[in-house]
């Protein structure tokens, strides 16, 4: 009979430990979709940020210039249910804008143009980037989300569902072949 009761407590403990690693596991995941749309946000405030100051700088023909400064600052100040939205017509209007090499060219003759095309091709490369990190953090998140012993121990707490950023972030091809 003790020795029943003893392998009882064994495999409590046991499925206590397994348990209490799966919810550090899912924290964890949790902490890095948090780190990872941190860095989402920097990268898309930077590339907004890049996007209307070149809009501003007097490089760009009007026309140019106020499509691609109304799409920043949209992105800029888009609410989160909007955001997604905002930052795929801010990459719209980049690739409408650097649509033509002649263009990208155009910028990178002017006053300090070899410097603004540079800093704003680094900025929507590493758009991508952050973008692909957090969807793979949540994807992994998700996944662990669905097993069983998650949601019957409700070892996600209260912690909301994982979403994906979907948006379209599609590099204007002109201006990335040109710095490259």
């Amino acid at each position: 009979m003790t020795a029943t009761l003893i392998w009882i407590l064994v495999a409590l403990i046991a499925i206590g430990l397994y348990l209490s690693w799966t919810a550090g596991r899912l924290d964890r995941l949790h902490a890095r979709i948090d780190a990872a749309r941190a860095a989402l946000d920097a990268q898309l405030l930077r590339r907004a940020s890049v996007a209307q100051e070149l809009a501003t700088a007097g490089v760009l023909d009007p026309a140019a210039s106020i499509v691609l400064y109304e799409a920043a600052h949209e992105a800029r100040q888009a609410e989160e249910e909007h955001r997604e939205i905002a930052e795929s017509e801010l990459s719209q209007a980049l690739r409408a804008v650097f649509a033509e090499a002649q263009q990208v060219e155009g910028v990178r003759e002017a006053h300090g143009g070899e410097e603004a095309v540079r800093e704003l091709a680094e900025a929507v490369r590493r758009v991508p980037m952050a973008r692909r990190f957090h969807n793979d953090a949540v994807r992994a998140a998700r996944a662990l989300r669905r097993h069983r012993k998650v949601r019957w121990f409700r070892l996600a707490g209260h912690a909301p569902f994982p979403m994906a950023f979907e948006m379209d972030d599609e590099a204007p091809a002109a201006l990335v072949e040109r710095v490259s």
